[in-house]
């Protein structure tokens, strides 16, 4: 990355933190294009949710799944909870938990816990106990 693309990248890292999503957007934009994970992630949640543009469901899907498929665990969380709740995609229990699961086996906690839930309340996947007490004890709890 050139010090150019580090500066810009900075820029709107601190445009999101700020709340200042139109301005994070059109900086995110060139990023996530180009194929960084961490902006794509950003452009989707910014889509999903409206922030800073109107939104749109269609594109907070693609770049969310864009991040996703390059293994970046917070985006195959965030598309996880897409898919189980219905939001910018087609509700799948069964999609959810394979994102869920990829997520989890990065060490994402929070990706953790809801596997050991939807095992517990068998959604997505086979009510199993076992493997829900397992995943709980993975998250630490």
């Amino acid at each position: 990355m050139a010090e150019t693309d580090n500066i810009n990248m900075a820029s709107a890292m601190a445009a999101f933190e700020a709340k200042n999503f139109a301005q994070a957007m059109m900086l995110f934009m060139p990023f996530a294009k180009e194929g960084d994970m961490d902006a794509q992630h950003r452009v989707a949640i910014m889509l999903q949710n409206g922030l800073g543009v109107a939104q749109n469901c269609e594109e907070a899907l693609k770049w969310m799944k864009a991040s996703a498929d390059q293994g970046y665990a917070i985006a195959q969380h965030g598309i996880g909870f897409m898919y189980m709740e219905g939001e910018c995609a087609e509700q799948d229990q069964a999609e959810a938990f394979k994102w869920f699961e990829k997520a989890a086996d990065q060490g994402l906690v929070g990706s953790m816990t809801t596997l050991a839930m939807m095992y517990e309340e068998g959604k997505g996947v086979a009510q199993d106990m076992d493997r829900a007490k397992e995943w709980y004890a993975k998250a630490g709890f």
